[in-house]
């Protein structure tokens, strides 16, 4: 029996504004910082590889200086319409009603929310009283790959079940006013908002790229590396510059040995299904597989259009390739990194 995923879709905020148009925002929230360091900002958002973002709030709201009682309320009931928005139009691809759906995973790491946001979802679309639910608060930007990894196991011990993982993410909502550090100011540079909902299936009649493996690799002693300090003002984002560099370093042992194990070797990969975490990140994969002639052109190309959507994003890449109608025996490779320090990998087949 095998897992496939049946459907994908994206759901946007309403708010949006390209790069160039915060510019005036970010002018007014660092007037008071010395010209030199006004200067340095602006070009790191110019040159994040972001031309646009979405976002729960406009702009003067994210530069109000709201409490994190006030962000975390906008949040939470902002992702209940994103996460049900983007579960109907996957429900719609995959031609299923709400009440087809045996297991529900929600996942989002941007706000505080209990119940989570899949409570919300069964009640308003009257979904099985008997669904089975997991909402995934902890991971960041990996638990998108994450939710479907659970997907897969309970399908594969479950026959003609159904599942839906759905990631809906607001890092606008973390956002520091009063936090005038590099961390802060890279976060926001390189983050926007959304939701996307996968569709999986282990009935044999259902159509859709099988998911062949899966893994997760846990760098050690790397937990202070990425994620979120719950302070006073809300969510404050930990991001350390290593990252990178750290993701280059280990990437032989999260690829080579994923892949051996089914057989196979980079060179059969036909798609590489990447999370975009930044502009820095996007080009240190590319440096690494550009020389065997694997690109990352849809990793990048939503990054451009979006910003990095936390565990969103990378389903966000998926639905791209899902949408190309791909030749039978195709491989896919999924990847995303996340706080732990971890990656978690999909090998998929068309």
């Amino acid at each position: 029996m095998s897992v496939k995923i049946t459907a994908v879709a994206k759901q946007l905020p309403k708010y949006t504004r390209e790069t160039k148009d915060i510019i005036p925002f970010l002018n007014i929230w660092l007037a008071d910082q010395d010209d030199r360091f006004k200067r340095k900002v602006i070009k790191l958002f110019e040159n994040a590889g972001v031309d646009r973002r979405y976002s729960i709030m406009d702009a003067e709201d994210v530069f109000l200086n709201t409490s994190f009682e006030e962000k975390n309320e906008i949040y939470s009931r902002e992702v209940i319409q994103l996460a049900e928005q983007s579960l109907v139009k996957a429900l719609d691809k995959a031609k299923l009603k709400p009440t087809d759906i045996d297991y529900i995973i929600t996942v989002s790491c941007t706000g505080i929310m209990i119940p989570s946001v899949d409570a919300y979802l069964i009640n308003n679309l009257k979904m099985k009283q008997d669904i089975v639910r997991l909402p995934v608060t902890e991971m960041g930007c990996a638990a998108g790959v994450s939710g479907i990894i659970y997907a897969k196991n309970f399908l594969k011990a479950n026959p003609n079940k159904r599942a839906a993982v759905i990631a809906v993410e607001s890092p606008t909502a973390t956002f520091q006013l009063d936090d005038y550090s590099m961390v802060n100011i890279v976060s926001a540079a390189i983050f926007g908002d959304g939701a996307s909902s996968v569709i999986l299936s282990s009935y044999e009649n259902e159509e859709g790229p099988k998911i062949i493996d899966e893994a997760m690799y846990h760098f050690y002693d790397a937990e202070t590396m990425m994620g979120f300090k719950l302070v006073n003002t809300g969510l404050q984002m930990i991001l350390d510059k290593a990252v990178p560099e750290t993701i280059s370093e280990h990437f032989p042992m999260i690829v080579h040995p994923f892949l051996e194990r089914n057989n196979i070797s980079i060179e059969d990969i036909d798609h590489l299904i990447f999370h975009p975490g930044g502009k820095k990140i996007v080009q240190t994969v590319e440096d690494l597989f550009g020389s065997l002639g694997k690109n990352i052109d849809d990793t990048k190309d939503v990054l451009k259009l979006y910003g990095n959507m936390s565990s969103a994003t990378v389903l966000y890449v998926l639905e791209r390739f899902m949408d190309k109608q791909l030749p039978k025996g195709d491989r896919g490779l999924m990847l995303s990194f996340g706080p732990g320090f971890s990656a978690q990998r999909i090998l998929l087949e068309w």
